[in-house]
């Protein structure tokens, strides 16, 4: 089973950065599709950035420019790098992989078969 674990959340002020790391074990992120997905208090969870093995990545309207998503082989994890956060970044964030090799061009929440415990981030204003 396939076991992705969340950190470095925490808590920033507006245009601050935070970088997420999920470290995942009993499997290669190399044969998954990666992705970050988030859920604010009262909303449905939001999945806003993917990543495969070709280097393929995909992003959000809301996120993009400011958050990049990356995968490192060799240590098995994926990590977030969020930048210019804004109070609506809020939310609790979640490292999922999906079975497929292959990302699809947006991601859906039903593709993706195993989640970490996810890890808050809260902005300020």
């Amino acid at each position: 089973q396939v076991q992705p674990v969340e950190s470095g959340g925490g808590s920033v002020q507006a245009g601050g950065s935070l970088r997420l790391s999920c470290a995942v074990s009993r499997a290669s992120v190399n044969n998954f599709c990666m992705g970050w997905f988030r859920q604010a208090p009262g909303k449905e969870r939001e999945g806003f950035a993917t990543t495969d093995r070709y280097g393929s990545t995909t992003y959000a309207d809301s996120v993009k420019g400011r958050f990049t998503i990356a995968r490192d082989n060799a240590k098995n994890s994926l990590y977030l790098q969020m930048n210019s956060l804004k109070p609506e970044d809020t939310a609790m964030y979640y490292c999922a992989a999906a079975d497929f090799i292959r990302c699809r061009d947006s991601p859906r929440e039903a593709d993706f078969r195993f989640w970490g415990q996810g890890t808050q981030v809260t902005v300020s204003s």
